[in-house]
Parts: C-alpha cells; sequence; structure tokens
C-alpha cells in the first residue's frame, strides 16, 4: 500500500500532558482492538468445534457423493448426480434449490438469504471425468480411506479432488455455523453445471437465465471451492484462467473423396491413399515442427502479452516456487526449449497451445490387424489466453485446414469457453489473501491458472464480476487414476477437512467485511 506522504511531515511534539492523555488514549484503543480481534476468535470458536464434533457425518457425505457416479462424456449417472447434489444443497441450508434445464444436462441454481448485506456467488460441479478401473488400486467409485505414508488418511475416489471433496468441505462449513446456531455472514446465490468436464457447452443457459442473472448481479463475487495446498503448505492465488476449445478432427475417405470408406486390407496402400496419414499431415500443420508453439494462422493474433505488473508477479513466484517439486510432480527433467524456470512459468500463464489429446485410428488391440483404416480422429484442446476467444479460436483453426488444403477434415467442437481475468485488488482476493495470511500462509500470486474453468460467464459481459479459487486443504490425480483428498492430515504444514471447512468459515465472515 502507498505510503500516506503526510506521514514524511516534521511535527512539534505536543506538550507533555496532552502526550500523556494521547498515550492513554492509544493504549485504550490497542486493548480495545486486542479484545475485539479475542472476541472474533471466540465468536468462531463454537463453529469449529461443531466442524470438529461433525467431522464423521461430513465424510460420510463426501463418500455419499463419490459413490454416485455422475459422467457427462459418458451420460452415466446424470440424472441422480444432480438429484443427489440437490439433496445435499437442501440439507446443508438453501431454501431455494432449483434444476435448471438446459440443452444438454442440467444445472442447479440456489440461494441461501441469511439477511446480509453482502452476497457472494457460489460456482460447482458435479459431473467428473472418466475412469479406467484397471488403473485404480482402488476401485474409483468405492470412496476408500486409505492411509498414506506423509499424507494420513486420504479418500480415493473420482471427483475426489475435482471437484466432490471441496464442495462438500464448504456444505460441512455451512453444517457446523447452522448447528452452532449461527446465522452466515453473506447471502449466498449457487450455480452449478454437470458439464464442465466436456467442456460448459451450455452452462452459459443456466447463468443467462434471467432468474439467474438478477440474483448473480447483487453479489461481489463469485468462487470455487478449491483446495489450495501444496504438499509444503504453500498456496498460489490465480488472477484468472485460461480459456479452452475441445474439439475432434475427423479424417475420412468418405468426406476426402480418396482413400477407403471404409477399413480395408493394408496391402492396399500401395495404390489407395490413407485417411490417418491425411489426418497427420494435417496435424503437422498446426504447430512448429518441435510441436510447442502453435502456427494456425490467426490463432494467436489477439493474444495479450504479460505486463511487467505480471512478468514482476511471475519473477516473483519463481524465486520462491520450487522447480525441483514441479519437475517431479510432472515426471520431467526439462522445460520446452530447455528455458528456465521463471521462463517455464511466463509461458505456463501466457502460451496459447495446441495439444493433441489423442489419436484414434483403425485397430489398437493385441497384436497387428492389418488394415488401411477409413477414419481416423484427433481429439484436441486449445488453451486461450485474454484477449483471445473461442469463437475466433475455432474460426482460425477452420480457416487455416482449409487453406492448407485439408478443408475436407471435420472439425467437431464438443465444448470450450474464453479466457477469465480477476482485478488483483477485488474483494474477493483480498478476502482469500487476508485468510491465508491469518492462517500463516503468504500466498504466491499468479496471473491466471494454466488449465480453464468456465469462469467467464462471471468475469464477462454482462456481470463481469470478480472470481477465483479459496481454500486451504490438499488433493491431486485429477483426471488421473488414484485421484485423492487429504481427510486427517499427517502434514503439518497442509490442513485436513476440518481445517479446510474452517478457512471457508473464515472466508465467508471475511468477504463479508472486505468485499
Amino acid at each position: 500500500m502507498p505510503r500516506d506522504p503526510r506521514q514524511n511531515r516534521t511535527e512539534s511534539k505536543p506538550p507533555l500532558a496532552r502526550r500523556t492523555l494521547l498515550r492513554a488514549v492509544a493504549a485504550g484503543a490497542a486493548t480495545l482492538a486486542g479484545s475485539s480481534r479475542t472476541r472474533a476468535s471466540d465468536d468462531l470458536d463454537p463453529i469449529r468445534a461443531e466442524i470438529e464434533k461433525r467431522h464423521d457425518e461430513a465424510v460420510k457425505r463426501l463418500q455419499e457423493w463419490i459413490r454416485q457416479p455422475s459422467i457427462a462424456a459418458e451420460n452415466r449417472g446424470m440424472a441422480e448426480g444432480c438429484d443427489l447434489m440437490m439433496r445435499l444443497l437442501r440439507d446443508a441450508g438453501f431454501e431455494r434449490v432449483t434444476k435448471m434445464p438446459t440443452d444438454g444436462h442440467p444445472g442447479v441454481f440456489a440461494t441461501l438469504d441469511a439477511g446480509a448485506p453482502r452476497t457472494l456467488g457460489v460456482y460447482y460441479m458435479y459431473d467428473v471425468k472418466q475412469v479406467d478401473p484397471a488403473e485404480w488400486s482402488r476401485p474409483p467409485f468405492e470412496a476408500a480411506l486409505v492411509d498414506r505414508p506423509g499424507l494420513g488418511r486420504v479418500l480415493i475416489g473420482r471427483g475426489a479432488v475435482n471437484q466432490k471433496g471441496p464442495e462438500a468441505t464448504f456444505l460441512a462449513a455451512l453444517h457446523a455455523m447452522r448447528g452452532a446456531g449461527r446465522k452466515l455472514p453473506v447471502n449466498l446465490v449457487f450455480v452449478a453445471e454437470g458439464e464442465e468436464e466436456i467442456g460448459s457447452p451450455h452452462f452459459r443457459q443456466v447463468v443467462h437465465h434471467p432468474d439467474v442473472l438478477a440474483a448473480l448481479r447483487k453479489c461481489g463475487g463469485v468462487f470455487m471451492p478449491y483446495p489450495s495446498q501444496d504438499l509444503d503448505g504453500q498456496v498460489t492465488i490465480t488472477l484468472g484462467a485460461k480459456g479452452v476449445v475441445e474439439c475432434e478432427l475427423v479424417s475420412s475417405g468418405e468426406r476426402w473423396g480418396r482413400g477407403p470408406r471404409k477399413d480395408i486390407h493394408s496391402s492396399n496402400k500401395a495404390r489407395v491413399d490413407s485417411p490417418a496419414w491425411h489426418l497427420v499431415e494435417a496435424l503437422a500443420t498446426l504447430v512448429s515442427p518441435d510441436g510447442n508453439d502453435p502456427a494456425i494462422e490467426g490463432f494467436a493474433a489477439k493474444a495479450r502479452p504479460l505486463s511487467e505488473i505480471e512478468k514482476k508477479m511471475i519473477a516473483e513466484a519463481a524465486r520462491r516456487l520450487s522447480e525441483e517439486s514441479a519437475k517431479k510432480l510432472l515426471g520431467v527433467s526439462r522445460w520446452v526449449h530447455d528455458v528456465s524456470w521463471r521462463e517455464a512459468l511466463e509461458l505456463l500463464a501466457s502460451r496459447p497451445t495446441v495439444n493433441i489429446e489423442g489419436l484414434v485410428g483403425g485397430y489398437t488391440g493385441p497384436g497387428g490387424k492389418t488394415i488401411l483404416p477409413g477414419k481416423a480422429v484427433a481429439k484436441l484442446d486449445l488453451r486461450l489466453v485474454p484477449d483471445m476467444t473461442a469463437e475466433q479460436a475455432l474460426a482460425a483453426l477452420r480457416a487455416h485446414l482449409a487453406g492448407k488444403g485439408y478443408g475436407d477434415i471435420e472439425v467437431n467442437m464438443s465444448g470450450g469457453y474464453d479466457p477469465t481475468s480477476t482485478p488483483a485488488d477485488s474483494g474477493i482476493i483480498r478476502a482469500e489473501t487476508e485468510v491465508y495470511r491469518k492462517n500463516g500462509i503468504d500466498p504466491v500470486v499468479l496471473p491466471r491458472l494454466a488449465g480453464s474453468w468456465p469462469g467467464y460467464v462471471f468475469t464477462g459481459p454482462p456481470l463481469r464480476l470478480p472470481a477465483g479459487h479459496f481454500g486451504l486443504g490438499h488433493g491431486s490425480g485429477a483426471h488421473a487414476p488414484d485421484e485423492y483428498y487429504v481427510i486427517d492430515s499427517k502434514n503439518p504444514k497442509v490442513q485436513g477437512m476440518d481445517g479446510a471447512a474452517r478457512s471457508h468459515v473464515e472466508f465467508l465472515y471475511e468477504f463479508a467485511r472486505t468485499a
């Protein structure tokens, strides 16, 4: 905070009697301030006690939620998953809980009116990623509690950290507050979707419903529960996120007019074109020869470079975060182009990307099957930075393929949205920062998350609300086998589920004061 220029003035000392009076007043004010802080802490003690008392109840609630699969990509358990989440909201005290139909899976809108002067928006997702049970040490929907060395007791299951674990933790905070006989210090407006893991193709329909928009306009910000702690206890606050386009590129002999319309014997490759090779050639035009830099004409034309302030944020983050730990977590030994740690963080925040998620064509089972496939498919995701948009990125991809002679390749967008940005001095970020600092953590701040979430519906027009992630606690393995969330931590630097719930209580009170 800038120094008050009045502090540089030299003033004459007041008379002794006045100095004595001023010291007495100051001492009294300090005593009053100290007692106020003590009272504020004492005010939350019954809620903290209630969180501990309800620990087993909170864990069972999370296990019930994990045990209900809700996979949008497979249309598996979605109706049941939506209904279960709505019941959990009602149980936690939300008065109005409404299913919001969309052209896909429904969203949910709920409100909790505490009669408070300030209102906070809350974003949830009730869908989870697909699973291959063969890759897991425990069944992915068993919600098993397992002791992990260095961590403590963790819950293993799909959705454990992304996002049912932290979401259930926030609900645990609400149950504890009600159990302690306390009204919330803020009103809540809740919006959820069931399609986040497929790119949120219909979430805008939920948020732009007149009733939802009217409620959100009363909010001072929107937050998503998130277990922010690394294993060393550190927390990183991100002031936004990249956008994303998820799509399929489909190369087929039928559409191309060359190659087979269906799979044929591979001996015919001597005289017949291959849709699979056609796709590979098209993919090679999308990036630089090493695969690291987007080469789609016009794709990154509007990408906003990092500002000097953002570069300073990243330089400070590079100083405080461990490069060795990051590489170990990712299982890599080098960054692209062998850049430095600071440059790697700059690229993570500022570079648009073109990534191949998967390639499918022909036979992929055991042994060989000598065929020439009639069709091949590539699944891509394109990450976007401000001021790019999903619509413009998709148009650039299609125009590029057509211009390079691959206009026959189908481009099917399955989901996606624009980037998000939130000011560092917004009330929601200030409240997050204050709670972390009160818990002995000086958070690292980065310009944006390299991943994506559909916060653009909040930060963009017409709402233009600040939005962010918040919460103590730890988990890992999102989208991967053995996804976990720490329930009872044995790491003194990391909070378990109870500590994470306490942080949510503190955040609500801090938001009520500072937003």
